[in-house]
């Protein structure tokens, strides 16, 4: 762990992942069956995602900043007989008790509450040799829920035993696409919770790698913990980026990045001046993919490519991507819904045909989207502009707020920003921002003007936004993800209520 310098060394993880591998196999659970984890960034964290993987089970890591509601939502819809979670999380976990009737076997690490027996001692005396049989399970994990209500993510099991050297095709990308071995030292800045942390930790721990995780990301802290664990690989989000240039000048030069090897972004669309500032700071070793949890499609591009085609996420290296529009394909530059194509569609979303079935393209059952909007150059290379749901169309010119955001999210006087579309008896919609200003800067119209005149010589002047309200804080979870549908939601009910 960066901050406390707590380590878990390879055995350590090998025999308890056996120990919750044994207990789990005791209490009845065998390939196919789910459980769920709440935790804050801990080490403990991969104990209980290995003692999955290795017994055949999904595992549903829960967002540790849901309401207890909507934690409970998750655990019942992911069909989890088991809860793990932890003493930190215990108001949470309190709170979910009596909404999760189904879910009987619950534990806590670090203590214990009403409801929750303790981790600690349910595998006490479980061996910390493996099971028999170790057959591969999978990460379930759930859609933000930024457009409604988050969907579990289910791909088929493998069926492959947990060591079987075919099974992982994330370590293959790590070593072959990224250059990484068991030498790496990984930093993991971002919640455990979210797909790719999970994930990405699982695959450096498969190369036998050294990963350290952040307790929770800090700008400066990420600099300083670069330098102190001389880490060679880190995996980011854009608003990361943002934070570090937006650091002091000296704090910015003030460590020693030069064991920095590679850099991947990946969860968010980066705005182009932002990466050109940090390829400038940090050199060519910035890589960027563009993939869901759905594992449908995998796009990526590395520094020297992204200079000859700034804007891109890249090549596909997984899945044939189709820009559609109604079903229809369309020609190069022109954008549409991006669909990527594979032999055999191998995700669903948990409970709901529906959803599913809407992923796929009319006439393609093996090509599936995300709902990202993007188009192809003549080089395939791919480009996203927006996602669908939040495409403005406004007097039937598409507008699309990624880029507006993009335009604002460098100015110094702007902390966060989401753009929307609202309702406009003449136009159908208008442009519509919501602003997080920087720490000590008081709303103002004057404020307001000053960043539509800079919007101004940034874009087109139709995509400048009308109005611009301020928040002291938006609706943004540590991995990027902006809840910007509820944020927009609030605002229509308020001109309904008018």
């Amino acid at each position: 762990m960066a901050g406390s310098g707590e380590s878990v060394s390879y055995r350590q993880l090998d025999e308890a992942s056996n120990r919750l591998a044994h207990w789990l196999f005791s209490q009845g659970l065998r390939t196919g069956d789910h459980i769920a984890i709440l935790a804050e960034n801990t080490p403990r964290y991969f104990e209980v995602n290995w003692a999955a993987l290795r017994s055949g089970l999904y595992i549903t890591a829960i967002n540790r900043f849901l309401s207890p509601e909507e934690a409970a939502y998750i655990v019942n819809d992911s069909n989890s007989t088991v809860l793990v979670t932890t003493e930190a999380m215990a108001e949470t976990a309190a709170g979910m008790a009596e909404l999760i009737p189904n879910c009987a076997m619950r534990l806590m690490m670090n203590g214990t509450i009403d409801g929750f027996d303790s981790y600690e001692a349910a595998v006490a005396q479980m061996p910390t040799e493996r099971l028999e049989s170790q057959p591969s399970g999978d990460v379930m994990l759930y859609s933000s829920g930024t457009t409604g209500r988050p969907k579990g993510i289910k791909r088929k099991l493998s069926g492959l035993q947990i060591d079987d050297p075919e099974r992982s095709t994330l370590t293959m990308l790590l070593r072959h696409l990224l250059g990484m071995d068991e030498n790496s030292v990984y930093l993991s800045p971002a919640p455990l919770y979210h797909s790719a942390p999970l994930q990405w930790c699982d695959g450096i721990h498969e190369l036998g790698a050294k990963v350290v995780v952040m307790e929770k990301f800090d700008a400066a802290k990420f600099l300083e913990y670069v330098e102190r664990y001389s880490i060679s690989d880190t995996q980011v989000v854009p608003t990361m980026f943002v934070r570090m240039l937006k650091l002091p000048e000296d704090v910015r030069t003030g460590y020693d990045l030069s064991s920095l090897n590679m850099c991947v972004h990946a969860a968010a669309p980066c705005p182009i001046p932002v990466k050109d500032q940090m390829i400038q700071w940090w050199g060519p070793i910035i890589n960027e993919y563009y993939a869901g949890t759905e594992g449908n499609g995998f796009c990526f591009i590395t520094s020297e490519e992204w200079l000859e085609h700034k804007g891109s996420v890249g090549k596909s290296a997984l899945g044939i991507p189709h820009i559609c529009d109604d079903g229809n394909e369309l020609p190069t530059g022109e954008a549409g819904l991006i669909y990527f194509e594979q032999d055999i569609s191998s995700f669903e979303y948990h409970g709901d045909p529906t959803k599913t079935a809407e992923s796929r393209h009319p006439q393609h059952p093996n090509w599936s989207k995300l709902g990202d909007i993007g188009y192809l150059d003549e080089d395939g290379y791919v480009y996203l502009t927006d996602r669908s749901a939040f495409m403005i169309i406004s007097g039937g010119v598409n507008i699309y707020p990624q880029e507006i955001e993009a335009c604002f999210a460098l100015h110094p006087k702007v902390a966060d920003v989401a753009v929307f579309g609202l309702p406009d008896p003449e136009m159908g919609e208008y442009v519509h921002a919501v602003v997080q200003p920087e720490a000590g800067l008081e709303p103002s119209d004057e404020l307001a003007e000053e960043l539509r005149s800079f919007a101004r010589g940034e874009i087109a002047h139709y995509k400048v936004p009308r109005v611009i309200d301020f928040r002291a804080e938006l609706p943004r979870l540590p991995t990027g993800k902006l809840y910007k549908k509820p944020l927009r939601q609030e605002y229509l009910d308020s001109l309904a209520g008018d």
